[in-house]
């Protein structure tokens, strides 16, 4: 009887290992979140799309093929009342490559501290945000082959204490120049590990509250375990397949992601451009993933053009969270 109970036990437990994910075992999580309204609407299968600014974040190889300087700014209210930006500048230097920079954000209003003694408030405010700045360079190696590189600075800040990181981007850019086919690949988040630290850390103590007549109050730093950076792996395929004929374009995409905190999932999405004007976008993200709440992507943008070179581009993007509703994003661009 006793090998029985310890054989179900054991069943049992191993049963529930399986279940443990690694959902939620990095830090800076925010550097997940998706850029662009465009990518977005696509469902964020934009890895071999890659062509405008916001490339520094999906590939960094697609800013190379940038004709002209860009700049664009996008603003997110994501899930709980937090607010998502990004802003980024890109200037192409000729046969020297492009370089450019990029900002993100993550910030949301002040709260009020609680602690078990008062659960209903201290009356001290405090607040919490993350954000990263980067800098991008692109090349094209051939006129088919591209590479780009996006190095950035990382810091997570609650209360009194915060944590930093550094880490870099790789991607690359094939145009096969068969049929509008293109491959693209890229790694993000490859650095340092991130530990918090701050005078929140610092406590007082008893060293051995069994022993009577110790110090109380004992100086102490507790020190928290460090955590790897949500490192993404992105390799995916899109092709033109109208290749501008009657003066529309229909780009269709995949992309295939391996992160290092989740499980393998796939990004679907299509784009159709009425002459370089306006157009409409929509994806699905996260296909195959398990309790995943991300899934329809709807979008629609337009290009304007201002006078001479100048351009202003508008993007729109909806998607569905399920449980956590939606999340809507507006993005704003110029090229000149």
């Amino acid at each position: 009887m006793k090998k029985i109970v310890l054989f179900t036990i054991l069943v049992c437990s191993l049963a529930t290992a399986q279940e443990v994910t690694k959902v939620g075992t990095t830090a800076a999580g925010f550097l997940n979140i998706d850029v662009g309204a465009r990518a977005l609407g696509m469902g964020g299968s934009f890895v071999a799309v890659a062509d405008d600014i916001t490339s520094m974040y999906w590939n960094p190889a697609g800013v190379a093929r940038l004709d002209q300087a860009q700049a664009m700014f996008t603003h997110t209210k994501w899930i709980a009342d937090v607010a998502f930006n990004y802003a980024a500048f890109a200037l192409p230097l000729g046969n020297v490559g492009t370089v450019g920079v990029n900002a993100t954000f993550l910030t949301m209003d002040e709260m009020e501290r609680t602690t078990i003694a008062e659960p209903d408030g201290t009356g001290e405010m405090f607040d919490a945000g993350s954000y990263a700045f980067g800098l991008s360079y692109a090349r094209d190696l051939t006129d088919r082959f591209s590479i780009g590189f996006n190095f950035k600075f990382i810091s997570e800040k609650i209360y009194h204490s915060s944590a930093q990181g550094a880490a870099f981007d790789v991607g690359t850019l094939f145009d096969t120049q068969y049929n509008g086919l293109k491959i693209g690949m890229s790694i993000s988040n490859y650095g340092t590990k991130m530990r918090m630290s701050g005078r929140d850390m610092l406590i007082q103590t008893d060293i051995d509250p069994l022993i009577s007549g110790n110090n109380h109050n004992i100086n102490a730093d507790l020190k928290t375990d460090a955590f790897d950076l949500p490192l993404m792996f992105r390799v995916g395929v899109s092709m033109d397949v109208l290749k501008g004929m009657a003066d529309s374009n229909l780009i269709l995409s995949v992309d295939a992601l391996h992160p290092n905190d989740d499980v393998e999932s796939l990004n679907v999405g299509g784009e159709y451009w009425y002459k370089n004007i306006f157009a409409l976008r929509g994806g699905y993200k996260t296909l195959f993933a398990r309790d995943s709440e991300e899934g329809l992507c709807l979008g629609a943008g337009i290009h304007y053009k201002l006078m001479g070179n100048t351009t202003l581009m508008i993007d729109y993007a909806y998607e569905d969270f399920g449980v956590l509703k939606d999340v809507q994003l507006f993005t704003v661009g110029l090229g000149f």
